[in-house]
């Protein structure tokens, strides 16, 4: 998989996509990750990326030319399965969309800034639009890299143990069950008997109701 980030500011990036998993799905050539400074497909000698809207409206938007310059570029030379920006009035997040994307062959993905972006980018170039939730950030980066963590680490052979991402919260549409280690009493406080008991049978059965039981009580929504 190769996934590549338009940003105005790069640097915001460095640390996310090279650590832990992402770091070692990156080394087993699991995925590419290659981020893009727009400030690149300039062509004035300030680099300029933003300019004042029409209409008069407060804040700065972010020019199509470098944007459009560098997806051509792009796509000229490898077909992408989606161009996603990240915008606060996009489709919400979920572990669903995350599993489908991770499916994907090459996607773009990229970061709104300013007051965001000429809408003509969003009408003729991207395909997907994606939020994080109901919120503003101060740029689309931070978004781009909870894309891309959540993206990479269900891509097998990322993470040591796969059957770990299956069971992670929000893939049957439920919340994780508690969890527990050792030791079994501390401080007075014991783990459940039954995740001592050996009998997996009855182990998986809690864990059915603690994830049902948790959802109803944290997250109805989700059994909607």
């Amino acid at each position: 998989m190769r996934i590549d980030i338009l940003t105005v500011v790069p640097e915001l990036l460095e640390s996310p996509l090279n650590e832990s998993i992402l770091k070692r799905a990156r080394q087993k050539g699991l995925v590419e990750i290659v981020v893009h400074n727009i400030r690149d497909y300039t062509t004035d000698k300030h680099r300029q990326v933003d300019d004042y809207p029409f209409g008069g409206e407060a804040g700065m938007v972010m020019k199509i030319e470098p944007i459009f310059q560098i997806i051509e570029k792009l796509k000229s030379e490898r077909e992408y399965d989606e161009v996603i920006y990240t915008s606060p009035d996009g489709k919400t997040y979920n572990q669903q969309e995350a599993n489908y994307l991770s499916t994907l062959g090459n996607i773009i993905i990229l970061c709104g800034h300013y007051k965001g972006i000429d809408h003509r980018i969003r009408e003729h170039l991207i395909t997907r639009e994606i939020s994080i939730g109901d919120y503003v950030l101060t740029g689309g980066e931070l978004a781009a890299a909870v894309l891309t963590d959540s993206i990479v680490r269900i891509i097998p052979g990322a993470i040591g143990d796969e059957a770990s991402a299956l069971t992670d919260s929000f893939q049957d549409n439920l919340l994780a069950p508690p969890v527990y280690t050792r030791p079994a009493e501390f401080n007075g406080w014991r783990v459940p008997d039954v995740l001592l008991s050996g009998n997996f049978a009855e182990i998986a059965r809690w864990q059915e109701e603690q994830a049902y039981d948790r959802t109803q009580r944290l997250r109805p929504d989700l059994l909607e």
